[in-house]
């Protein structure tokens, strides 16, 4: 299965082409813009096919990071995946940035929870943590700064994200949220085709809503 993967969710704009089969990226692209991600991102995908010298109508699904993060960032490409996948007649997938961050860690750290938070502004964090083996522990939230800490203080497992000095006194090197967009593919062919169409993720808000199926908020 040939995976097209998409994220603007925060200040990357990129596309990688993903063959499954082979557990391979075929192309990819990828430019640290910060905001203009309707402008760049279709260019931004012709890269990542000429490099895997693919044509848009070979891709078999699309999968998209929904949030959270910028909330510009996150229509702009779940609106190109849902236009890609109803012109193509193919699945698009959604996958929290929160995941994407987690299974990222992951890959440096096997075998050990992970808690993903991110800086949300205005004294909160976007949270949720994560299983060794990268199922969802509870729902992705945002929280005041003193209740991550608390969380944070009672898990048992790695903290990763743009948070990460605000709940770890001894953080130190680069905590963006930043991820390779393979991560972002490799979980879009993981997800089940018949999650629904993607939408963007809000965890703040009257209509912030965490994602159905996750478990009930508890410490590692």
């Amino acid at each position: 299965m040939i995976i097209l993967a998409l994220d603007t969710a925060g200040v990357d704009c990129a596309a990688g082409v993903y063959d499954s089969g082979r557990n391979t990226m075929l192309g990819e692209a990828s430019d640290m813009i910060g905001k203009g991600h309707a402008e760049h991102l279709i260019e931004t995908v012709d890269r990542a096919l000429d490099q895997a010298g693919l044509a848009l109508s070979d891709i078999d699904r699309l999968a998209v990071t929904i949030g959270p993060g910028s909330f510009t960032g996150i229509r702009v490409g779940v609106a190109a995946a849902r236009g890609f996948a109803l012109s193509l007649n193919v699945p698009a997938v959604g996958v929290t940035t929160l995941e994407v961050m987690a299974a990222a860690q992951r890959d440096k750290t096997p075998d050990r929870a992970v808690l993903a938070a991110m800086d949300a502004k205005r004294d909160e964090i976007y949270l949720q943590s994560f299983a060794a083996d990268g199922s969802p522990l509870d729902a992705p939230r945002a929280v005041s700064i003193g209740e991550a800490q608390a969380f944070a203080a009672g898990f048992d497992g790695e903290i990763t994200g743009s948070a990460t000095p605000l709940l770890k006194a001894d953080a130190g090197g680069d905590h963006a949220n930043r991820f390779p967009i393979s991560v972002v593919a490799r979980l879009g062919a993981a997800a089940s085709p018949d999650s629904g169409k993607p939408k963007p993720l809000y965890l703040r808000g009257p209509d912030a809503k965490p994602q159905a199926g996750y478990a009930i908020a508890r410490r590692v």
